[in-house]
């Protein structure tokens, strides 16, 4: 079964654009390096909960909107590979220029225990 890498970011809503222009580079990167699918979803309808919830596991400001991505790989070896050789590739080299505060971006490796599909 497939492994997946998850995110969830805050990213200011005027950096909409240029987050979704730095978005397509690197997601083609991770497709270059083996992953199999990259998608980035802009929130659209993300409610405040009662104890927790996406505004607040990223400190999402005011302003900000939550980012939930996520990166499909063969295999957790295949990430980890993947990883390696993106982070090495020149086309990630993106200095101060981020659209978003890194600081505050969550992420993590998952196993697929379920997945249903076409």
């Amino acid at each position: 079964m497939s492994y997946v890498e998850g995110f969830v970011l805050a990213v200011p809503a005027a950096n909409k654009e240029s987050f979704r222009t730095m978005a397509e580079t690197a997601g083609q990167v991770f497709l270059d390096h083996g992953a199999t699918r990259v998608v980035e979803c802009w929130g659209d309808d993300v409610p405040d909960g009662k104890l927790t919830d996406f505004k607040r596991a990223v400190k999402a400001e005011d302003g900000e909107v939550v980012v939930f991505s996520w990166i499909e790989w063969p295999s957790k070896e295949a990430r980890y590979t993947g990883q390696k050789k993106v982070m090495e590739d020149p086309r990630m080299r993106m200095g101060g220029d981020m659209p978003f505060d890194g600081k505050r971006m969550i992420y993590g490796g998952f196993m697929p225990i379920v997945s249903f599909g076409r």
